[in-house]
């Protein structure tokens, strides 16, 4: 039975620079990147290829040395460029010289009712060797899911509700066969449901609304209502010893193709938005894109920061620096690289205050108006200061203060008794922009994670 959920919690990021929904042509950039670090669970990636080295859309690039079987494999087809390295010789980015035209690793195409008759472990092997299984995220941890578990649930949220989001039934137009090919074979993953969570109040694109096999659930709310941790916390919250799997819209439609058209496909309509970017629109790329060719022409003049996905939880790349494997945005805004006379204590009508820092000014136009916001963080690091206000954003049971603390102070009890099994660092990227003592909190709550993972 479908659900209704209405959270009184969050706070929206109205900025501006949302992208239309139209696709501008672009250069396909010359480079791509697998970055094993986006993923969060791998100690040591272990290299299939070496600089100078040919490979296909879908051939094994590398996999990690705990979960042999996953493999993580090229999004094009052309010749292994670097093998970037770090310290104690850890790989940190794999570039590709790409091919101008894309050539696959092709396996055996199914259809609808091949994959009806197809069994777990069939589906599994497919998937696995053919590049999609890292769409797979676990909870708790947050991290690629272990081919041996079996879930309680899967979750899919067909919503995004950060800042400048893509709109999903523009990005997603098309792909309902994918799409749909994708939950049946998610299913004969779990005896329990598949929960697909839509915006209660925005119309459901077609993709998701005749999607079968399913619980269709609604959201009601400001950010983070989009996210699925919280989606899971109200409708199947996670208990010691739970295992959920969730996966992105795009990863399941990434799944259908791979069974449908026996091809490792990461194409996707990627929204370039934020107050720098002269024309907000999409383009069409592949996952691990160079941003220098998809932005070109496009960005207004000044000091940017380029990031890759979205303001609160994406990574700063650089203009030559490359997307990350979940990424399907690139969000681009001013440095903040000033001081201001008076700082917060001056009015203004331009800056945002979840606080209300700036008065009644920062509000006129109401909930409506957009705001130019740059890196500027307002402030310095310094202890941690009680305001109750992070319980204001994060529309969970959870005390996230306390939790901090406990991480902090590496006190397993704590941190278990106090909800990180449900957490990870999304959740918390509200409670990090209006923290007025300006910690990393995302970064303390992956250290915390670590820990109770390994510990």
């Amino acid at each position: 039975m479908s659900q209704t959920i209405k959270l009184n919690k969050g706070f929206n990021i109205n900025l501006a620079g949302k992208a239309e929904n139209k696709i501008s042509e672009t250069e396909q950039p010359e480079t791509f990147a697998l970055k094993p670090a986006e993923f969060n669970h791998l100690t040591m990636a272990k290299m299939l290829v070496n600089e100078g080295d040919s490979v296909k859309a879908g051939t094994p690039i590398f996999f990690e040395k705990t979960m042999e079987d996953v493999l993580f494999c090229s999004p094009v087809s052309g010749e292994i460029a670097e093998i970037k390295r770090g310290e104690k010789r850890k790989v940190m980015e794999i570039r590709i010289l790409a091919d101008k035209e894309i050539e696959f690793e092709k396996s055996t195409s199914h259809s609808s009712s091949d994959i009806t008759n197809l069994d777990r472990a069939q589906l599994q092997s497919i998937m696995i060797k053919g590049g999609v299984w890292p769409n797979i995220i676990q909870r708790p941890y947050g991290c690629v899911a272990n081919p041996e578990d079996t879930p309680k649930a899967i979750f899919i949220s067909a919503f995004d509700s950060h800042p400048l989001a893509p709109d999903y039934g523009f990005a997603f137009e098309g792909c309902e066969q994918q799409f749909q090919a994708g939950i049946n074979i998610l299913k004969k993953f779990t005896s329990g449901k598949i929960h697909l969570n839509t915006d209660l109040n925005a119309e459901i694109p077609q993709l998701f609304a005749k999607t079968e096999n399913v619980q269709h659930n609604k959201i009601s709310g400001s950010h983070p209502a989009g996210n699925v941790g919280v989606q899971i916390h109200h409708i199947d919250p996670i208990n010691k010893g739970d295992i959920i799997w969730t996966v992105s819209a795009q990863g399941v439609i990434e799944i259908g193709r791979l069974l449908l058209d026996g091809i490792y496909d990461t194409s996707r309509l990627v929204a370039i938005t934020g107050s720098q970017v002269e024309n907000p629109s999409y383009v069409k790329t592949y996952a691990g894109a160079c941003l220098n060719k998809l932005v070109a022409g496009n960005v207004k003049e000044g000091d940017n920061r380029f990031v890759s996905g979205n303001v609160l939880t994406g990574e700063g790349v650089g203009e030559d620096g490359y997307m990350g494997f979940y990424h399907q945005q690139i969000t681009i805004i001013p440095e903040g690289k000033y001081e201001e006379l008076f700082g917060w204590i001056t009015p203004s009508t331009k800056k945002l205050s979840f606080h209300k820092a700036f008065g009644l000014l920062s509000y006129i136009g109401g909930g409506k108006k957009e705001f130019v916001l740059d890196t500027n963080q307002h402030g310095e690091h310094r202890n941690f200061v009680m305001t109750g206000a992070f319980e204001q954003v994060l529309p969970m049971d959870v005390l996230p203060n306390y939790l901090f603390k406990a991480i902090l102070a590496e006190d397993y009890d704590d941190m278990e008794a106090l909800g990180i099994y449900e957490l990870v660092e999304e959740d918390v990227a509200l409670c990090e922009f209006i923290d007025v003592s300006k910690h990393n909190l995302q970064e303390i709550l992956r250290e915390g994670i670590q820990l109770i993972k390994h510990g």
